[in-house]
């Protein structure tokens, strides 16, 4: 099962363990708990601190990773293979007592949750956003003996999958209902279950001095203005809503100059690593709400935050980035994560054998009809325009696959469902008028961007489409506030542009600084 690069990797970090370890394995005859056995016995072989015993389990092939002499444990349902290799590896050294690289408080507001917490997260090898959330859960089971966690493969188990009604990853129950989807952190999850949390984060925020630049998301636009502002020696500030942003979604990156390849949560903590190294206050999770301008130039700018919290600062730099856009048809929002999903590599392979249409005739929309294309049954790729929009290259593949349809100029109207999941959509013909029905269990939508602007308006300049306007040097309307990123009217979204737009942001800001007058600075020093 694994290779010798991953064997010798694996051996490295066993050393690692301080606690000896058993890994309980519940198999049956069928070929995939041979492989598990076959991974189990490997990694067991690599460290005279982990052993392999018989278990049984309602869930067959799954072990579970378990502190000799203690009920402290994760289990795995399925093969942690692929994205969820990292999370195995983690589960085997965190129950085996190496300590956690998370925040000190953080891991004391775990310890401290009072009750009895059963998780069950539902994943997929292809999917980037599930080990986060497995590996948060998998932790807080290690800390706190009133946890305890399953991470559940879907696309082994499919008729839990089916019965659940479990149509995107990650899905996560606790205690049977359904807690949540999509990405979450430790920090979201135990906010979520400490009652007290946002009030405790709002108190600690309302006693920071002003920032010289407060930059608003955590983005390569963020993360790169941030760079560049602290290695000035200037005092930094980030408020991000999560940090790293849309390239969290992202699967693979081709076209990051001087990196053939990377993947998106491969590249955030890179990201998030470098901005480490330097002396900038980083505030996840925060969502900005409201921004008060400075009345005068070089006075000290307000960002309202969602908990009530609010930060000043000399000058600010937005890059708040964009989200999925949605069609906003009727039965879109009710079938959300019921049929209806936005990451085609996080919860394809929920729709193994099954129909699905892909909505966008753009580079995205393309990439994903291919990419399901090797999974689903059949594939529907709906186009607005008159033809498709995508790169040559991927139009010709698309052409190739026998199992795609692609209709243009047509625009989707409704999405349909039994109520509980998708069954269809309706889309009319925009030669004729005509409406079609397509009868499909799935429907990926991938028709572009939207930037995080709504809380802006009237604080500063937008364009007619949201966009922060700004100009060659990243200013905006307002002295002293900048702009970044996917957010502004910048052309071409693109991750190495937000990068370059975020490092001149950062030296705008500086710039506006240093020329401001003396007495005002002294004003501002005074207001701290």
């Amino acid at each position: 099962m694994l290779d010798a690069n991953l064997t010798q990797q694996l051996k490295a970090y066993l050393v690692n363990i301080r606690e000896p370890i058993e890994l309980v394995a519940s198999l049956g005859d069928d070929a995939k708990s041979r492989q598990m056995g076959e991974l189990l016995n490997e990694i067991a072989a690599l460290s005279d601190q982990v052993t392999v015993v018989t278990g049984h389990d309602r869930r067959t092939p799954s072990f579970m990773i378990r502190r000799v002499g203690t009920d402290i444990g994760v289990r795995f349902a399925g093969l942690p293979m692929g994205h969820e290799f990292t999370s195995l590896v983690l589960a085997l050294l965190q129950v085996g007592g190496h300590p956690s690289k998370a925040a000190q408080d953080l891991l004391d507001q775990v310890r401290g949750l009072e009750g009895s917490y059963n998780f069950e997260t539902y994943f997929s090898l292809s999917c980037q956003n599930c080990p986060d959330v497995v590996q948060a859960l998998n932790l807080m089971a290690v800390l706190n003996p009133g946890i305890t966690h399953t991470a559940i493969d879907g696309a082994l188990f499919q008729d839990e999958v089916n019965e659940r009604k479990v149509m995107a990853v990650p899905t996560v129950y606790l205690n049977g209902e359904t807690f949540g989807q999509g990405r979450m952190e430790l920090e979201q999850i135990v906010a979520r279950l400490d009652t007290g949390a946002s009030a405790k984060a709002a108190a600690k925020i309302a006693q920071k001095e002003p920032f010289e630049v407060l930059i608003v998301g955590g983005g390569p636009a963020g993360a790169a203005a941030a760079i560049y502002t602290a290695r000035k020696g200037i005092r930094t500030g980030i408020a991000a809503e999560r940090f790293g942003g849309q390239v969290l979604d992202t699967m693979a990156i081709e076209n990051f100059i001087s990196v053939p390849h990377t993947e998106g949560p491969k590249l955030v903590a890179h990201l998030e690593q470098h901005v480490a190294d330097y002396d900038v206050d980083v505030m996840n999770l925060q969502r900005a709400q409201k921004l008060i301008p400075a009345t005068g130039e070089g006075g000290l700018h307000e960002v309202v935050l969602e908990n009530g919290a609010s930060l000043k600062a000399r000058s600010v730099i937005l890059a708040t980035g964009a989200r999925w856009r949605q069609m906003n048809v009727p039965g879109e929002d009710q079938y959300k994560n019921k049929g209806v999903a936005y990451c085609p590599h996080c919860d394809g392979p929920l729709f193994k054998g099954k129909r699905v249409a892909v909505i966008g005739g753009g580079n995205s929309g393309v990439e994903a009809a291919i990419d399901l294309a090797g999974i689903v049954a059949h594939v529907t790729l709906i186009e607005y325009d008159s033809a498709l929009r995508a790169d040559a290259v991927l139009q010709r593949k698309l052409a190739s696959l026998p199992n795609v349809q692609i209709v243009t100029s047509a625009l989707t109207t409704e999405v349909l469902g039994d109520g509980s999941k998708v069954n269809g959509l309706v889309y009319k013909d925009r030669n004729s008028d005509a409406l079609h029905q397509v009868a499909l269990e799935g429907i990926f939508v991938q028709i572009g961007l939207v930037p995080n602007t709504e809380w802006l308006r009237g604080a500063v300049g937008l364009s007619p489409h949201g966009e922060i306007e700004v100009d060659h040097r990243g200013h905006t309307s307002q002295p002293g506030i900048f702009a970044a990123g996917d957010v502004t009217t910048i052309p071409f979204k693109q991750i190495i542009i937000a990068m370059g737009d975020g490092s001149k942001a950062g030296l705008s800001a500086f710039d506006y600084l240093i020329r401001l007058p003396a007495e005002e600075t002294r004003d501002w020093e005074q207001a701290a």
